[in-house]
């Protein structure tokens, strides 16, 4: 994908080139995630990547189906993961999504998967994931005891200060939104956007 040797006029080398098929493969499927094997080694990278892999599976299958209220319904699920990549790509789509309805279906569909996949290359970082943690918190403001939120709050801390992953207050808003049956954000994406096995999260 890059750093392969290209040599000068003088034989000199220098990596700053991409390797023919992986140019050819990016060319012709520009919006797929890739990532070089090498790199999946960093935690975040490889969190980043599968993630993105598996929001775009979820975006084909709803392509199937191909309806604007299809669409309504995959973003409405994503919102919170989006917002915890980029907020600026949240909101430019989340205006896409409300013009649903005025815009040509097809050209409607190409714009929300460019804009889907560009924003998924952005890595998620410890701000914009306590960002979000803040803004689940408020779904239970009426609901939890003084106790519940305090325990929260310190658990969102501890992720903030980095000394426990992001599966902790993940798995924790989890417990209270089926406790208080929160049917929003239990239909989040954000809460298990990929496969529990994978364990992605436990060191993210």
């Amino acid at each position: 994908m890059e750093r392969v040797k290209v040599y000068d006029d003088n034989n000199v080398p220098h990596n700053v080139g991409v390797g023919l098929f992986a140019r050819a493969f990016k060319e012709h499927f520009p919006l797929l995630p890739v990532e070089e094997e090498g790199r999946l080694h960093d935690i975040v990278l490889r969190e980043n990547f599968i993630e993105s892999v598996f929001v775009y599976r979820r975006w084909r299958e709803t392509l199937q189906e191909g309806t604007a209220a299809d669409l309504v319904k995959f973003h409405t699920e994503h919102k919170l993961l989006l917002l915890a990549h980029c907020e600026k790509c949240y909101r430019q789509m989340g205006k896409l999504v409300a013009d649903a309805g005025r815009l040509d279906q097809q050209e409607l569909f190409a714009e929300y998967q460019q804009q889907l996949m560009e924003a998924m290359k952005i890595k998620a970082t410890f701000k914009s994931h306590v960002n979000v943690l803040q803004h689940m918190m408020g779904f239970f403001k009426k609901v939890l005891s003084a106790d519940e939120k305090r325990e929260l709050l310190e658990i969102i801390d501890s992720y903030k200060q980095h000394f426990v992953p992001l599966i902790v207050p993940v798995t924790l808003i989890n417990h209270y939104a089926r406790k208080y049956n929160e049917t929003y954000l239990l239909g989040q994406q954000y809460l298990r956007p990929h496969p529990t096995e994978l364990k992605l999260r436990n060191h993210a």
